[in-house]
């Protein structure tokens, strides 16, 4: 939950950009993110993060992979349609990790989780359907593409849990980095950004990713993938909500009705989770 929290001033960050391009987002952002995890490694297991990086397992490398698709697909969505809409598009990854969950790592999935699943996909097929046709669209697959690549990554984390997966992450950063930088300088676009937008790439790298992301990954030792997923979904509400505060940013009302949809797949997920630990205990 706090990681979805965290998360969901991506959009706001985005909207307050003054004209940088989603791989020059990506550059900046993935840089501060890639310092800020190398710190946080060096200091945690005393070992440079390039050599855990060497030792590394399978589960490792495809999680950064994974997570590279997410921060692409999420930028560009933020940038081609309303961050609402993106938001709403990013919840189809319950939908995506619970098949991907039962298929590859054998997890049973409650029924109340396939329950809120499919209520979260009604909120994603409402938006999907409201922009065929429309310029946003291509920002909307994009969306989609992203939620694909988060649940990839939500899979990597539960196949390695048994060892840290935090290099991932770093290793996710260095990725992201290296091609988004590469596919700058073949494009022609260039490696300055105004200050503004150095400033906010960075503080997304740290704050909104960096941080965001080590309390994912600490969660992901525990709670199931299918619930991982869904109980980050905090983001997707909380994301209209800053723009709209900050912005002025508003939600047309098939947004807001996919939001409602949403919130009541979380909240009835969420209860009965509590509800059967409890049970779980007291037997």
């Amino acid at each position: 939950m706090i990681a979805g929290t965290l998360w969901s001033m991506m959009g706001l960050g985005i909207r307050l950009m003054e004209n940088a391009t989603v791989w020059q987002i990506l550059m900046y952002r993935s840089l501060s993110l890639v310092v800020f995890l190398y710190l946080v490694l060096l200091i945690k297991t005393k070992q440079n993060p390039f050599l855990l990086l060497y030792y590394s397992r399978a589960p490792a490398y495809c999680a950064a992979v994974g997570l590279f698709v997410a921060y692409s697909g999420g930028i560009y969505a933020i940038q081609n349609t309303t961050v609402a809409n993106a938001m709403l598009l990013f919840a189809s990854a319950p939908f995506i990790t619970a098949i991907l969950g039962a298929i590859l790592l054998g997890e049973k999935v409650p029924y109340y989780t396939i329950i809120a699943i499919f209520l979260a996909m009604g909120g994603v097929v409402i938006m999907v359907l409201e922009s065929v046709g429309a310029n946003t669209f291509k920002g909307g697959m994009a969306g989609i593409i992203s939620a694909f690549g988060f649940s990839i990554f939500t899979i990597c984390l539960r196949w390695g849990r048994q060892t840290d997966m935090l290099p991932s992450v770093f290793l996710s950063g260095f990725l992201a980095v290296s091609l988004s930088a590469s596919i700058c300088y073949y494009q022609g676009l260039s490696f300055a950004i105004s200050p503004v937008d150095t400033s906010l790439a960075f503080g997304l790298g740290v704050f909104q990713v960096g941080i965001g992301l080590i309390f994912y990954t600490l969660g992901s030792k525990t709670v199931p993938a299918a619930e991982l997923t869904l109980l980050s979904l905090s983001e997707v509400l909380l994301g209209p909500i800053w723009v709209w505060l900050f912005l002025g940013e508003s939600a047309s009302t098939m947004t807001l009705f996919g939001g409602a949809v949403l919130l009541t797949a979380i909240v009835y997920n969420s209860v009965l989770m509590i509800i059967k630990r409890k049970k779980e205990k007291i037997l």
